[in-house]
């Protein structure tokens, strides 16, 4: 679908989905491989890449810091950099996407000269802070007002030396920055955690097997802190991953459906942590008791939607972090269950318990499900489409975020949609 409607209905398929889907590129590793490619000295190849507003937009600022970027075809970068970044000739604008915008703001400390960094309304109420202070303590001068973008960093064209401690509890996404910056300091540095607390460990996995391919040397010194050799960046020529996030929409559509979806890829041939949700989702319609969201956050609201359906409820644990995501996800998911049916989820404290009733199947509950320009809304309620009539989906053109071609990809398996 090339223009999408305001809002889209779903009609409940009568037969099971089976087929062949090639998810996208992994949005998380895209934009570290062109980050990373960015600050190498050379031309790096990146492909089975995503082209997604988040990818888009974290090109085009590394565009506005002299990198060359070239796009071949689909799902291929041709990056070719110096290996620093100069400063851009005016703010860089991320939108409302939390990786290029946290990447960015360590990354341009190398730069000399003054960077601002700034996104959307919605990004705009997104923490940085514990970012920002990292930075500081490097000697950065790195200032956010109000703890959220803009953040405005005078760069003197290196990241420093010596410790960095940051309290990644809010976000992986500060831990990956520093450890991504660090590579262009004048010095070893070394980046601490504060605490043993940490968003989504997978990730920092990810960006340290990403850095080591683009040449930079990295030791775990203990479980919380990593020493890093002032090596910068080698061109290297990188292949990403399809996108585990994206794969659990599949996964989901498939259990709710009985049918099968093949991916082209198997589920632990995935180095994406949230492919953990696939062991979860095999399960349905007897998921577990309690959930712990915490190694797989963004696969929680498939999950959640899941649970609407399942055999006995469902108490998801460890995703306080979703409260800082694109929207509350935690409020998010609840109140849009309880528009489906009052009482389906309620909140306790940072967990969210949702009361399945496997009966919804095969009901009409009329039911204009807020997206809160938020993707992974829009596509796991998507999922209540296909087993619930009446499902209408606001603000459908909001998977352009990370899946440009989701809607495409369900009317391919045979969901029928209407449009207004």
């Amino acid at each position: 679908m090339t223009a999408l409607p305001a809002a889209l209905t779903l009609i409940p398929p009568t037969h099971p989905l089976v087929g062949r889907v090639s998810p996208p590129g992994s949005k998380s590793i895209t934009n570290r491989a062109l980050l990373l490619a960015a600050l190498a000295d050379g031309t790096s190849r990146l492909t089975g890449a995503l082209k997604s507003k988040d990818t888009v937009l974290m090109a085009a600022a590394l565009r506005q810091m002299g990198v060359s970027i070239e796009e071949p075809d689909a799902t291929s970068f041709v990056v070719t950099g110096t290996g620093k970044l100069t400063a851009p000739d005016g703010p860089l604008f991320l939108g409302n996407a939390g990786t290029a915008t946290r990447f960015l703001t360590a990354a341009v400390a190398t730069v000399d000269g003054t960077v601002i960094v700034d996104g959307d309304a919605h990004m705009r109420l997104r923490p940085i802070a514990p970012l920002v202070t990292a930075l500081r303590s490097l000697g950065i001068d790195a200032a956010a007002e109000t703890g959220c973008p803009p953040i405005t960093i005078h760069g003197k064209g290196s990241f420093g030396r010596g410790r960095v401690e940051i309290d990644s509890g809010l976000s992986s996404q500060y831990v990956s920055a520093l450890l991504m910056a660090a590579p262009m300091g004048e010095g070893p540095i070394e980046v601490a955690l504060t605490g043993s607390d940490i968003g989504a460990r997978g990730y920092v996995d990810l960006t340290l097997a990403a850095m080591r391919a683009f040449g930079a040397k990295v030791e775990q010194v203990d479980a919380g802190t990593w020493r890093v050799q002032p090596t910068g960046y080698s061109a290297a020529d990188f292949v990403i991953e399809p996108d585990a996030s994206a794969a659990t929409y599949l996964w989901g559509a498939a259990a709710l459906t009985g049918g099968d979806i093949d991916l082209g890829v198997a589920s632990d041939a995935f180095t994406q942590p949230d492919a953990l949700a696939q062991a979860v989702i095999a399960q349905f319609p007897n998921l577990p008791a309690v959930i712990d969201g915490s190694q797989m956050q963004d696969a929680v609201p498939t999950i959640a939607v899941l649970a609407a359906f399942n055999t006995t409820p469902v108490r998801f644990v460890g995703i306080a972090n979703l409260r800082v995501k694109e929207c509350d996800r935690i409020s998010a998911l609840s109140t849009e269950l309880n528009r489906i049916r009052s009482g389906l989820a309620r909140e306790e404290g940072d967990d969210l318990v949702v009361n399945s009733d496997p009966t919804l199947a095969g009901q009409t509950l009329p039911a204009r499900i807020e997206t809160y320009a938020d993707h992974r809304i829009a596509m796991s309620f998507a999922l209540a489409g296909l087993r619930i009539g009446g499902i209408t989906i606001l603000d459908p053109s909001c998977v352009g975020k990370t899946y440009p071609d989701y809607w495409d990809m369900l009317a391919g398996l045979g969901v029928g949609m209407v449009g207004e």
